[in-house]
This record gives C-alpha cells, structure tokens and sequence, in this order.
C-alpha cells in the first residue's frame, strides 16, 4: 500500500511530523517498508531569472540568455521557444544531474557559445510530460531552492512517499482513510468527516443491471451503477497525475484516474464503461462454456462456469471484483459512461483470479474483503468527482441486489484487556478507542463496521483496543512457579542425551542435516528395511514409500546431492528416530556421522589424507564418551550387510550393541550413487546405559604424584590375532595398576613370517603402570610383566619376540 503524505493529510487533520507518522503505523501493525524521499533528487535546483535574451548568432531555434543565479550573471544557451527576458525559472547548474535525462552537467560550448548550465522543463525534472518548453515559476526569489517553492505551491510533487506492508486481516488499510482512521484512534490527529451527498438524477438510465440467479446469493449480492451522459474524457488535473505517479501507477485519462483514486483512496474500486460501446443491458453472470474476453491488459481470456462475468446483451465485458474489458473500455472519445461500483465475493474473486492468473488492484482488494455497505455511498462520491473533472449530466442510480449483512455483536468486558494482554487501561479510554474505530457500543455489547471483517469475537476487541494503546507499553513480568523452590528439569534424561550428542557431532566439525523419516523402498531394504510394517498406506510421493530403517540412507542421499554439485569432501550427521516397525514404540533414537572425501584440505604440507574407519571410530568413542558410555567397551565384527565386512567393527557391553562405525559396503554406495569411499558410525543412544549414580557433581579428579612405569612388550601371534584382544588381555592382568595399553607397532608380511614363522606376525605394546601409593620396586615391576605375558599368551597364544 503506497501513498504520500499530504494524501493522507486529506483525511487526517494532524500537526504530526513525517517520523511520528512512520513509528505510529509500525506500532499500530500497518509495518513501514519504504519511505520515499521524492524532494531529494530536485534538492540541488535554485531559482533563476532571465535578465536577457537573444538571437543565437549560428542557430535559428537558440536562444542566448543573461540569467541572475544565486552565483551571479551567468550565460546559458537555451532552446526553449518561451525563453525570454523577465521570467523566473528553475536553474541546474554545472555538476548537478538532472534526472529526465540522465546527464550531469558540465560548462559547455553550444555552437561556439559558452553555456554555464540549463534552464530546466517539467519532463527534464519529472515533474510531468510536459517538455514544450522550459518552467516559468509565477512566484519566488532569486536562489530560493526548487523544493522549498514547490513544497510551498505543489507540495503533491515533493511529498514523502510512504510504503506500508498490510496484513491480509486489514483491508480496511488499503485505503488511506483506513490508515487515517488508526491514526485518529492513536492520538496524531482528527479524521475528518467524508461529506456524502446524493446526486440527483437528471433521468432514468438507459441501462438497466440484473443480478443472474446464480451470482445474486453470493458471487455479487449488490450492483450499483449510474449513467452519465456529455462527459468529457481529457488528462486528469496536475494534482491527480501527480498522486498516482508519486505511488507508481501511470496517469491515463480523467475517468480511468478516477477509479484509480478511489481504489487507493477510499478501497472502493470501480469500473467505467463507455456506454455507447454496451450492448443492451448489463447482466451479472456465472461465465459460459466457450466464452472469453479481451481484458484491459490486452490479454485474451478463456472463461468459464465458475467465473463471475458482468455482461451485456451480447458478451462478457468485465471479469467482476479483477478486471474490466478493453471493448467496452473509456477512451478519449468517449462521451457517455457507466460506471460502476459492486460487492464481489472474496473467493470467487480469488479464485477467479488464480484461475486466470490475473493480479490487480482491484482483486487485491476484492478477495481480501471490502466494506460491503459503502457501495452506493462510493457511487454518490465518484459520481460527483467525475462531474467536477469531467462534467456531463448523471442520470438517476440503478440498483441490484442489497447491501450483505455483516452485522454482529460481542460481548465487550473492559476487565479482559487485564486479563488477555496484560495492561491497565482505564474502561473509559477503551470505549473512546472502540468508538473512533468505528464500533458501536451499547451498554455491554459491541458491534464491529461494516469495514472490519477481521473482527470475529472478544479477544478480537481487546486486541484492537492493546494495538491502538500501543503493545510497547506491554512490562515483562515473570511468571509465578507453581511450587516453591528450584524448579525441576524441563528435559528428560533422553533429551538431555540428544543434545549432548547433537553438540559434540556439531564440535567435532559435521554439518547437521535433518531428512525426512520417509525413503524409497529399495533404499530401505538395502537397509534391513522394506517391509509391510514400515510401509505408508498414503505416501507423498514414490521415492517416500516406507519409513527409514536407519538414518544413513538418508545421510548417503544427501551426500549424493552434495557431490552431483561439486562438494566431494563431507561431514554430515543426524540425530533422529529410524523405524524397525510400524506400531508405536517401534523405533530407536540414533545419531549416525557419514564422512566422504578427504578429511582436510588441500596444502603444501601434505595434510590431507582419506577418511578411514579410524576417523569414524575415533568420532563414534568421543560421541559415547559425551553421552556417558563406560570407556571399556567390546569390539566385534558382526556389523550388518551395508557395512565393509572387514573394515567395520561393532561397539558393544556384552549383548548390548551402542554402536557400529567402518567403511560403507561398495555396493551400497554404487547404489545411492555415491563416490567413496566413506566411512560412518551410528549410536544407538538409547542402549547407552545411564550412570548408576546420579548425583549432580562429577567424581573427584584421581591423580597420583608418583612417577608412571612405562614397558614395551613385542609378541609373536597367529595373522588372524586382533590387536585388541592382546590389548584387552594386557589390561586384565592387573586393572588397579595398569593405566592403559597401546599398540604402537605391527610386523606384517613376508619378512616377518620368515623370520617368526608361516602363519605368524608380531604386534608390539606400550604398557603404562601408575602407581597410588607408593613407588614401584624392580621387583614388582617385573612381577606385573610377568602376569601380562602370561595373561596374553592365555587369551591369544602370543609369545614374547625374542
């Protein structure tokens, strides 16, 4: 909704400044987008008058004029035919840019005549079309600037623009006496009263309207027109033009510009027919089949039943509450009219208009809801405007239908402004806002206008009254707790464990997806999934047929998207439901991290390496860890089919799997059209056990003072020995003083096998022993080594290197 200032102060009596206006419609909920400032690109311009003229003394149609500038005497070339001696004109001076023409000036020379600037038309300053000649001022002073003079003589040219963003509850703000209204409620002025007299018919009209049997009970229950002969259809006055320019629309003729103004004005739109072009009567109809129209934006249009048509004898000649016809179009010739003002159902109208894909004014305010009952009152007011500018004899109103009903009432209780908002306003503040509104009170009842639709019940009516009070004025007040003390945990224990992972995969450097629930049925049982169970009765599409077993299809999908547009290197994860049923509490909560690529970037220092299985393990340990996982953990390769069957492990304490990490099968990333190799792990957070103590404070930090003992151990042991079954044992063999474990070499291949046999490798171990209270013996060293070799040789057969 765009208009000016001083448009609005045609309604709005108020000594408020521009700023004032602007905070007022914001807080109101009328939200300024733009503002404007149509004064800024004529600030550089002065008043000048022309002392001088004459003949160009190597041109014809030039003229050399002595003009009086702020700056002195100055020489211009001028060749304008009005450019004389003794008149008062506007100035653009050497570097100034003048915008009709998209030129900043310089000193020039003009057929060998020096020229220190130009003397500007109304077109070169888009002002107007008008470019016959340059402007001749009847008033003002010599340097006076050009914005002060019109401000002071055509403030319509200058004035603020204003751009305000409505609602769709408002239509009654998209007119300015809408907006000038919610003003006058908030204390920046008074509306002025609109002065509504009927016009007096000269004679009956030669067309008569009906509403057809199928549009008069909803599509267009009332149809008011009038006939107006001997009118005359030129350019609309300065003050108009400049109106609709100053919000973007294009000055066309005085009958057209009218309608415009109304429609922006009062939110009555209107159409103008040329009577002599109407065909009998005018009948307001559903469209037929095989019907069309050629509309005003010169477009061709197929109708049909369900479209409200307003015709005449012959065929449509208007789309009703979108848009006219171009046959029966005003044109300058045009010298008798019908106009016509009616109520279009809000939506039909829209649908009419997504239907054609049509967008105007006039639906925009139709299918949001104008005021019903100004219908024939917007008739008596165009009516006399359109004598006023164009003259002519209006015959006497013809009627269809009646004005709908919009009539209801509500229980108004001042007490609840207390207690849905939250303000003290005194009652007698409340009825006075309700009233300059436009609501009637009676006694305890309140009946909303015709204007606001969006007033459906009592909450309604306090709202209106905390908007016009200001919702700024609202104090934040804390709740009361409903029992004293601290109050409980909002989260639950899971939630708690949810965020905890969601945090760590987010501080470990993966980026967070959130898929839908729902995969294509291949995809789900590529992952144990696919069945009857988990199958949708009504899916939104074919490739979300069943409901996922497991978040890492998801995760491979997106990480397919990802590379088809140029990101190979990923790091994703999801904490989320996947289903291994269609009843309820047939699914577990899993966080699962997908790393493809590479896990750095490029450098001179040969950092960047695959990701490999060791990155998701180490990723899925510090997950476990954050949500409260015992350290010690067992490791087996029983992982299931889309994991790598020997580069996957899988987490467990005893039968309890928390997690499965490695490689993704080949096959399956094939199939999600993914380029590996990547790796993933998945937590099954709800198996973590939670800790047995529950208290509130972490234990207490154990740390010795006493020098740690660290051994090396290389042992001799079958090819088929994992690694962590040595180190599983080594830890047993004394858990009190043993810290840790870690292999930090392994010999493998031909010359190991030569050396220590066929069939055999040797893995070499770092033993760390810290002692609690007291410092090792050589003895008790020893005796903890022995106990090492001999609870690895038990658990794996290996035998110390020689």
């Amino acid at each position: 909704m765009k208009f000016t200032l001083s448009w609005l102060k045609d309604h709005l009596e108020t000594e408020a400044t521009l700023d004032e206006i602007l905070y007022a419609l914001t807080d109101l909920g009328l939200e300024v987008e733009a503002v404007e400032d149509r004064a800024a690109r004529l600030s550089a311009f002065t008043l000048a008058k022309v002392l001088h003229a004459e003949q160009h003394p190597d041109a014809d149609k030039l003229r050399v004029c002595r003009v009086m500038t702020d700056e002195g005497e100055k020489q211009i070339v001028c060749g304008a035919p009005n450019a004389r001696e003794g008149i008062t004109v506007v100035l653009c001076k050497p570097g100034d840019y003048v915008p009709g023409i998209d030129v900043t000036l310089g000193v020039g020379k003009i057929r060998g005549v020096e020229s220190h600037g130009m003397m500007a038309s109304e077109r070169e300053l888009e002002l107007s079309d008008e470019h016959d000649g340059i402007i001749e001022l009847p008033s003002g002073e010599v340097g006076e600037r050009f914005v002060d003079w019109l401000a002071q003589n055509r403030p319509g040219a200058v004035d603020p623009m204003i751009y305000i963003k409505i609602t769709p509850n408002r239509p009654d703000a998209l007119g300015v006496r809408g907006l000038a209204r919610d003003l006058a409620a908030r204390g920046l002025g008074t509306l002025k009263p609109l002065d509504i007299q009927p016009v007096k018919g000269e004679f009956d009209s030669p067309i008569s309207v009906t509403l057809a049997d199928d549009v008069k009970d909803k599509a267009c229950p009332h149809f008011v027109g009038r006939y107006i002969r001997g009118a005359k259809n030129g350019p609309s006055p300065l003050w108009l033009q400049e109106r609709l320019k100053a919000i973007g629309l294009r000055p066309i003729s005085a009958l057209v510009d009218i309608t415009n103004l109304f429609t922006f004005d009062l939110n009555r739109p209107l159409h103008v027919f040329d009577a002599d072009k109407v065909h009998g009567s005018i009948t307001v109809r559903q469209a037929r089949e095989g019907e069309s129209l050629l509309a005003l934006d010169g477009k061709t249009y197929d109708l049909g039943p369900g479209i409200t048509v307003i015709a005449d004898d012959q065929a449509p000649e208007g789309l009703g509450g979108v848009m006219g016809g171009e046959v029966s179009g005003v044109s300058e010739d045009t010298v008798n009219v019908f106009v016509e003002a009616a109520y279009f159902d809000p939506i039909i109208t829209a649908t009419t208009g997504r239907r054609l894909k049509i967008n105007s004014d006039a639906r925009y305010r139709f299918e949001r809801g104008i005021d019903p009952a100004f219908t024939r009152d917007g008739m008596e007011l165009a009516t006399k405007v359109i004598l006023d500018l164009c003259g002519g004899e209006p015959s006497a109103i013809v009627e269809a239908g009646a004005p709908v009903d919009t009539t209801r009432t509500y229980r108004y209780d001042a007490k609840k402004v207390v207690s849905l908002v939250g303000m003290n306003i005194a009652e007698g503040d409340q009825r006075a806002t309700l009233e300059a509104l436009g609501f009637t009170l009676k006694g305890d009842m309140a009946t909303p206008p015709s204007w606001r639709p969006d007033i459906l019940g009592e909450a309604d009516l306090v709202e209106e009254v905390a908007r016009i009070a200001s919702l700024t004025k609202l104090e934040g007040k804390p709740m009361r707790r409903t029992k004293p003390g601290v109050p409980k945990p909002i989260l639950t224990p899971m939630q708690v464990r949810e965020k905890a992972a969601r945090r760590t995969l987010a501080a470990l450097g993966y980026n967070e997806c959130v898929t839908y629930s729902f995969i294509d049925g291949p995809s789900a049982a590529m992952f144990g999934g696919g069945d009857e169970a988990t199958r949708l009765e009504n899916p939104i599409s074919s490739e979300m047929t069943h409901m996922r077993p497991d978040l890492l299809p998801g995760l491979l999908q997106a990480a397919a998207r990802n590379q088809a547009r140029g990101f190979m290197d990923l790091a994703l994860f999801e904490v989320g439901p996947a289903f291994h049923g269609g009843e309820p509490g047939e699914q577990a909560l899993m966080a699962t991290g997908l790393l493809v690529g590479a896990t750095a970037p490029r450098d001179p220092y040969g950092s960047r390496r695959m990701a490999d299985l060791y990155d998701a393990k180490a990723d899925a340990e510090a997950v476990l860890a954050a949500l409260g996982a015992p350290q010690k953990v067992q490791i087996s390769r029983k992982a299931d089919a889309w994991w790598h069957p020997g580069r996957s492990g899988v987490m467990g304490l005893g039968p309890n799997v928390i997690a499965t990490f490695g490689e993704v099968h080949p096959k399956v990333l094939k199939a999600m059209d993914v380029k590996g190799p990547a790796v993933a792990f998945t937590i099954r957070v709800e198996a973590v056990p939670f800790p047995k103590s529950k208290t509130t404070t972490r234990a207490a930090l154990g740390r010795s003072d006493l020098q740690a003992v660290e051994r090396d151990f290389a042992f001799v042991v079958d090819k088929g020995v994992e690694a962590l079954a040595l180190v599983n044992a080594a830890q047993g063999a004394d858990k009190a003083l043993i810290e840790s474990v870690a292999v930090f070499d392994q010999f493998t291949g031909e010359k190991a096998e030569a050396q220590m046999g066929a069939g055999k490798k040797s893995l070499a171990v770092s033993v760390r022993l810290q002692p609690r209270d007291k410092t090792l013996t050589d003895e008790e060293i020893e005796a903890v080594s022995a106990k090492i070799v001999e609870k690895v040789a038990k658990a794996t057969g290996g035998v110390l290197r020689g």
